[in-house]
């Protein structure tokens, strides 16, 4: 099968390409490399340097590689820059996603997976949260994604495209094997940036607000293992494939901890006591989120291997010091 990954040369989405290349898939990946690099290809599969805005670029792609397939991961992801430039993040993942979907429909894609986001549920009112639980998103990044969501199922009724979209947890980890990890400069993500401390690559981290109503006062987040994630896109593709329905499934483990609780586990996995300095609330950030996973695992029969936060640190670790040997590549 014919597969277009948007996104593809980022941290999820090289992931992604591993697991297709490794099933035997043939890949197409469309990448504007803003924050992705061209390194992070699998080389199994072919890049294009571009934008899903491009309807003309993107319309060629899928008429020239008879895509059958698209999952789109392209987009923009960090909350408090969300409430900081919220129409840019409206035009990326909002407006672009509407292009690709109209692009999808126009040249009879039949399958659609989503990467949206438990942002979607703003501060929920029940943990583990469910998938019908309120959608009241806290940030524009959490609304643009929703947006998505919306064009998505209204589309599926009026045409023959069927849909998955997996609302993500925190995403941490890299490839067990060192393929692959999160390599973008200045990333947000919690357990990058403390691996990067441990590593001296950072003088100290922050800890942003330690008045929420939680168990030690900073807020608690879901951990899934990358690879893990893309497991559950190979079982979402697999799915359609099949010709189940569209769906909106949460993808993580169950299973929250704090951000004091993660910095420990980077600690006790590095060997090492970094300086953390205890910072005020970004905007943007709920108390507490943590997934109701059962219906992922039951609809699309999706079983972790990585479901561990120590190894989650592991292979994060391993993946940041391998980076050192390829800095300079683009």
């Amino acid at each position: 099968m014919s597969i277009l990954v948007t996104g593809g040369a980022g941290y999820i989405g090289s992931h992604m390409v591993l697991a297709l290349a490794d099933a035997g898939e043939r890949v197409v990946v469309l990448d504007n490399l803003s924050t992705g690099f061209a390194w992070a290809v699998d080389p199994r599969a072919t890049l294009v340097e571009g934008d899903t805005g491009d309807d003309t670029l993107v319309a060629w792609l899928l008429r020239e590689h008879a895509v059958q397939a698209i999952i789109h991961f392209a987009g923009s992801i960090v909350v408090p820059e969300s409430v900081a430039d919220p129409l840019g993040y409206y035009l990326n993942n909002t407006v672009k996603s509407r292009a690709l979907i109209a692009a999808a429909v126009e040249a009879g894609v039949p399958h659609f997976i989503f990467s949206s986001t438990a942002a979607v549920y703003g501060n929920p009112a029940v943990t583990p949260v469910p998938e019908d639980a309120d959608l009241s998103p806290m940030s524009p990044y959490g609304s643009s994604k929703l947006m998505t969501e919306i064009m998505l199922a209204d589309t599926a009724r009026a045409h023959p495209l069927r849909y998955v979209a997996l609302r993500y947890f925190n995403v941490a980890g890299a490839d067990p094997a060192g393929r692959s990890g999160q390599s973008t400069p200045r990333a947000t993500h919690l357990i990058k940036v403390a691996c990067e401390a441990a590593l001296g690559k950072r003088p100290y981290m922050e800890v942003f607000g330690t008045d929420y109503p939680t168990s030690d006062g900073t807020c608690i987040r879901d951990y899934i293992h990358v690879s893990d994630l893309a497991e559950a896109h190979m079982a979402a593709l697999e799915h359609l494939t099949r010709g189940g329905a569209s769906t909106v499934l949460n993808c993580g483990y169950s299973q929250g901890y704090s951000v004091l609780q993660v910095i420990e586990a980077v600690k006790r996995v590095s060997g090492v006591d970094f300086e953390v300095r205890l910072s005020a609330r970004r905007p943007g950030d709920p108390a507490s989120i943590v997934a109701a996973s059962d219906r992922i695992r039951a609809d699309l029969g999706w079983v972790p291997h990585h479901a561990d936060l120590d190894r989650i640190v592991a292979h994060a670790l391993e993946w940041e010091r391998k980076l050192e040997s390829l800095k300079g590549r683009n």
